[in-house]
């Protein structure tokens, strides 16, 4: 365990760290104001309640399966293009190991950003309804618990999806536009049953991207050592 934990702080180590913030600060800005930004120019059906409007933030939430991507690509493919990943594979230590610390990395950062965009997504809309009187009503104390509980389990369903295309594009094909690609189109794939008049059962959906998640986590673990080659 501590020397996983080593290994994720050396992966930090090695990112354009200034790029990542900067980023990660640009997702916060966009996801704060952008739920309130919705309900004021595309549809006021989610501003009837709070109780509504924590279903768009949820689904604006998976704006991080493209974070994801991004780290997948500096964190694995980016190694393997630039051959800096020889010198892990040179380390006394499985590959196993180094994909499983990879991982892991990936996993904690984007789970960890998803939940403080959640916090601040929130309390932007909150205190912009207290000025501008968009949303009806206001929030209950069931509506705030609903919304802690479910910023929880939906940060975790982000950072499930957001592997998916670790194994294929990542590990394997090594392909930094597929694997952007791929993202775009798990992040907007609920949005297409909208656009295409498709009841689609959503717990469901999100249940089958978690375990596609948790395939391509398992694959990249196991087969290493098979794809993995420089």
């Amino acid at each position: 365990m501590v020397k996983l934990i080593k290994l994720m702080e050396l992966e930090w180590r090695k990112l354009k760290q200034k790029t990542v913030i900067s980023e990660i600060i640009i997702y916060w800005g966009i996801l704060m104001f952008l739920p309130m930004f919705f309900i004021k120019m595309v549809s006021v059906d989610f501003g009837q309640s709070y109780s509504t409007i924590i279903q768009l933030i949820l689904s604006m939430q998976m704006g991080f399966v493209l974070f994801g991507a991004s780290l997948i690509n500096q964190v694995v493919i980016e190694e393997y293009k630039n051959k800096t990943i020889s010198l892990a594979f040179g380390y006394p230590i499985s590959r196993k190991k180094l994909v499983m610390a990879k991982v892991l990395f990936i996993s904690l950062v984007v789970f960890l950003c998803t939940l403080v965009s959640f916090l601040l997504a929130g309390i932007a809309t909150y205190l912009l309804d207290q000025v501008f009187h968009i949303i009806n009503g206001q929030p209950t104390a069931a509506d705030i618990t609903t919304y802690f509980s479910k910023a929880i389990v939906h940060s975790l369903i982000v950072t499930l999806i957001s592997l998916i295309p670790l194994f294929f594009f990542g590990l394997w094909k090594r392909a930094t536009i597929p694997t952007v690609i791929c993202a775009i189109f798990l992040m907007q794939f609920q949005n297409f049953s909208y656009l295409l008049n498709v009841n689609l059962n959503h717990d469901l959906v999100n249940a089958v991207l978690c375990l596609l998640g948790a395939v391509s986590v398992y694959l990249s673990i196991k087969m290493v050592d098979r794809v993995g080659d420089i």
